[in-house]
């Protein structure tokens, strides 16, 4: 472990209806220190200066819940491959480097304080079609719902995701098409899925459109930067989910 020193260029804005700027603050911290362990550091800095800390969202710290989201030097969750911002440690940085953070920036993801965000849109989402009907009382035996391994192996990659809005981040449009393809994808390719499989794809889109994501054009940046390296093959099988629910109107 070893001693290094960075500044922290930070998104600082009091609320949604403010106008954001930002701060730059220098942070000692150790390079096996985790990237919000280092924030937790420089809020400890400013308390003790009777100054505001700054605003983020922080829950399990092991890369399971999405809700560390920050946009680190142009990256959803920063430079780190297949993690979230909670599994970036500052090793991945150089001594005395100027790191930007700022929040998800999406007219869907309106800021609540600093580097918070409103992500409620991604529950209207699910509550829109992400759920399925079927009997919930004891467990049934294997052997009654039979599946392939792959179908089952593709329906858990898709379940995978987390929510987190990297991909919305990342596209250049601001489209949550991979978020919504994932959801869709892993009820579409169960039998449990099947009851609402043609109205879940419809809904589903549906309020996405009404939230105001933007349109999916294919440039594979979410993918790039889903901390759960979501596929494109998701978006393609929503497509055809979504054409097949429309011709059987």
């Amino acid at each position: 472990m070893a001693t290094i020193n960075v500044k922290l260029k930070i998104w600082r804005q009091a609320g949604p209806k403010e106008t954001g700027h930002f701060e730059t603050y220098d942070v000692t911290t150790d390079t096996d220190t985790s990237f919000l362990e280092t924030l937790d550091i420089l809020n400890e800095q400013l308390v003790q200066k009777k100054q505001e800390p700054v605003a983020f969202d922080s829950d399990c710290r092991e890369g399971i819940c999405g809700m560390c989201s920050l946009y680190i030097n142009g990256h959803p969750h920063g430079p780190a491959t297949g993690a979230t911002t909670c599994q970036l440690y500052m090793r991945r940085f150089n001594e005395g480097e100027t790191i930007t953070v700022e929040p998800w920036r999406s007219a869907a993801f309106p800021v609540i304080k600093d580097l918070i965000v409103d992500r409620n849109a991604f529950d209207k989402i699910q509550q829109a079609g992400g759920y399925v009907s079927f009997n919930c009382g004891g467990a049934q035996d294997a052997n009654d719902l039979p599946i392939s391994k792959i179908k089952a192996d593709m329906a858990m990659d898709a379940a995978t995701c987390i929510g987190c809005g990297a991909c919305v981040a990342a596209c250049k449009n601001g489209s949550a098409m991979l978020f919504v393809s994932a959801k869709v994808s892993q009820f579409a390719l169960l039998p449990q899925g099947q009851v609402e499989r043609a109205r879940r794809a419809r809904r589903m889109v549906k309020k996405m459109d009404e939230l105001g994501f933007g349109n999916c054009t294919n440039t594979g940046a979410c993918a790039a930067e889903c901390p759960k390296n979501i596929s494109l093959s998701n978006i393609a099988r929503l497509n055809r989910e979504f054409i097949k629910a429309k011709c059987s109107d």
